[in-house]
Order: structure tokens, then sequence, then C-alpha cells
């Protein structure tokens, strides 16, 4: 009688089932998963990611790949995504035009290296490694850096790599969560981190109607302080008029467009809205940049200070010499990213403060499009939503909620 076989490891196929190298014969013909996820009788986790092998236009080089996770072990979580926002950074990470890129491994079986994109996202723990300690299944959790590669429908990572913020139906939504990151932490530590206002001084911001700003502006009423909104020019006065509403609604002082910056005489505006000048100046958010961040800066009292975290226009920032020796302007930047690796606890208090100010309904959401993914959502439709981050007038941010995955 021939010994028995050994038994291998199982051999991962990425097309829905997972083949035990033991078995002997011709293998069976492997059929794809379309329209619902399986999980194997040995612990292999289906998952569906978007990833990209190459820099570029997103419909060129954008792909739905389906792969396996093995069942975790030592600190290692299976992660589930409830929530993933589309970032403009996002987008500039898959063009190749942004500062930090993620590398292009093999890790998930694809045949040529390839990257996942999104940095933000709302998990849930599906599973842990034994030697996990600090979240459990049904824990939701939020990326603690960028670089995940979030856009996928199951992710695979370390404990350290995750921040624990509750669980499902605590006070928060998962588009809440998913997006506390970037967007509320950046217009937190915009106010916080490089002018000490008073209660009663003015700062004022372009690109007012953003995620950022919309936050910023909440956050600036709350802790007493007066603002200028700053929006582009909307296509009929009806639109320009619900949109100044909807922003003083949200803390906004004053709201105008910034043809209206640009215009001679707004500075005299600017003084009797100020109390005739009393009222300081000491603060500007810019997210713009060229001339219209300039115009943005000749609100500023002397000593006053630019903070720029965007430049949504790609033109250059001419700063003038008169700015900076009769006025005394400070110009300075902003990047989430960069901050959030140098300060992580401070980020982590961050996030706490903003999802207990969510669950007091202290602020209210950004307006948000949301894209369903389920298993068998079509990459036509996925990539789709992608494209249009970068539209100008958009209804709100793009963000993945997935259903059935």
């Amino acid at each position: 009688m021939p010994p028995k076989p050994s038994r291998a490891p199982p051999i991962r196929l990425f097309y829905g089932y997972t083949r035990p190298s033991h078995l002997p014969g011709t293998p069976r013909t492997p059929q794809p998963i379309h329209h619902h996820r399986l999980i194997s009788t040995y612990g292999y986790t289906q998952a569906k990611s978007l990833i990209y092998s190459s820099h570029g236009a997103p419909a060129d080089v954008l792909s739905i790949h389906t792969h396996s996770l093995p069942p975790p072990h030592s600190a290692l979580l299976t992660l589930r995504t409830l929530a993933s926002p589309l970032n403009p950074a996002d987008i500039n990470q898959i063009t190749g035009t942004y500062p930090a890129l993620p590398s292009f491994t093999t890790r998930l079986g694809t045949p040529r290296p390839a990257a996942v994109p999104g940095s933000e996202a709302c998990f849930e723990v599906l599973a842990t490694g034994s030697a996990a300690k600090t979240v459990k299944k049904g824990d939701w959790v939020i990326p603690r850096r960028g670089g995940m590669g979030c856009w996928s429908t199951h992710v695979q990572c370390g404990e350290e790599e995750v921040m624990r913020v509750g669980r499902g139906g605590e006070g928060v939504s998962r588009g809440q969560v998913a997006g506390v990151g970037v967007n509320p932490v950046t217009a937190w530590w915009l106010l916080r981190g490089f002018v000490r206002l008073q209660e009663g001084e003015w700062w004022v911001l372009n690109g007012a109607n953003s995620g950022v700003g919309r936050m910023a502006l909440q956050l600036g009423k709350l802790w007493g302080w007066k603002s200028l909104a700053v929006v582009r020019k909307r296509e009929s006065a009806e639109e320009e008029e619900r949109l100044r509403k909807e922003l003083e609604g949200l803390g906004a002082e004053r709201v105008v467009t910034e043809e209206e910056v640009g215009e001679r005489g707004f500075g005299d505006r600017v003084k009797e809205w100020t109390g005739g000048g009393r009222e300081k100046v000491r603060l500007a958010l810019n997210c713009v940049g060229g001339e219209a961040a300039m115009n943005l800066a000749k609100c500023l009292d002397p000593g006053g200070v630019m903070v720029t975290y965007g430049g949504m226009s790609r033109s250059p920032m001419r700063v003038g010499a008169g700015m900076l020796i009769f006025r005394d302007l400070s110009f300075r930047g902003f990047w989430v990213s960069r901050w959030a690796e140098e300060n992580p606890l401070e980020k982590e208090k961050t996030v706490e403060r903003i999802l207990e100010m969510y669950r007091r309904a202290d602020l209210r959401d950004s307006p948000v499009v949301e894209v369903k993914w389920d298993w068998g959502t079509a990459r036509e439709e996925l990539v789709g939503a992608v494209e249009g981050t970068l539209e100008g007038y958009r209804k709100g941010k793009g963000l993945f909620v997935f259903g059935d995955s």
C-alpha cells in the first residue's frame, strides 16, 4: 500500500474557492464569483479590491481584483469595510501626482505589482488573531495612517495599524467614522495650530463649502470666533442665496464670492463688518491658491497668518513684498498626513473629541454622494464615481457604502 500523501497548506486560487493541494487528480474548472461572496471551509475570506498597476487616469488604470484572505493569526485582523470616502488625494495618488505614493506589490496575488487606493474607511472587525488585545470581533476601527488601501470589500492588517472607535450603533454613523480622520482633523488643527484666536475675533477662508470648510465653520462658531466665508460664484442668484443660507446655518458670519473679494473697496466692507477694524482678522485658511489666495490675504490685519492646505486652482501664489515688509504677514502650510505621522497621539485624541461632538449632535455631516458597493457591483460604476471626485460643483463628497460584500 503506498504511503498517504502529506497534507500541504491550501493553494489560494483567485476565483472564489480554495483548492487544497493534497487533493489528487485534475483540478475542477473554477467558477468565478459574480453576485455573492464565498467563505471557504478552510477559513479564507473572499475579497474584491480596486487596484492599479501603473499611474494614470482612473478609467485607464483601475480594475477589480478578486482575492482571498487567510484566517488571521498572531495580532492580525480581518476587517470588513463599511464605508470609505473618495478624497481628491486618493485620485492624485492614482494619477501619480501626490507627494506620497503607495508601493506596488504582489501581496494580493496580482499578476503584476499593484496598489489599492483609498486612505480612509470605517471597518468592522470580522476576526482577530490570538495575540490581538485592543480590539475584538464586532468593533469599528479606522486606519491610523494613510496608505492602507481602503477601496476593498475586506482588508487584513496588523492590530497596530488601526484605531478602535467603538461599535456600530454607538451614536455615530459609518460615514461619520469613515471620514473623521482627514477633513475634521484638518479643520480642527487649521484653527487651533497656528493662531490663538480670542473670542469675537475673525478668521477668513476660501473653499468654504468644502468638507474642511464646512467643518471649520462649525468648530469656529462653537469656539466663539467670527468667520468670513468665501465661495466660488454660482450659476444663478438663487443657487448662491441657497448656499449662503446653508453656510450661515453652519456658523459663517458673512458669505461672499471670490469675485467680491477681488473687487476694489472690499476692504472697506470688511472694516465695516469688524466694527471699524476693532475686531481683528488674524487667520486666513486657503485651499485654492493663485490670485484668490492673495485677495484673501488682503483681508488680514498686520501680523496675520495665512495657512495653505490645498491648491485647487493649481495656480502659483505670488506674495507681494508689501505683505511681508509693511504688513508682516506670515504664510504657512499644513499637510494633515505628515502632521498625523509626527503627532499620532494628538490625532487619536482629536478623533475622539470629534466623534464625541458628533454623538452630542454639536456637528453636522458634510453632504455626501453615496456609491453602493455590493459584491456584484460593476467596475464601471465604481470607476465612474472615482472620476467624478474632481468635478466642479458636486453635490457632495463621494462615499463608497458597502452592502452585500
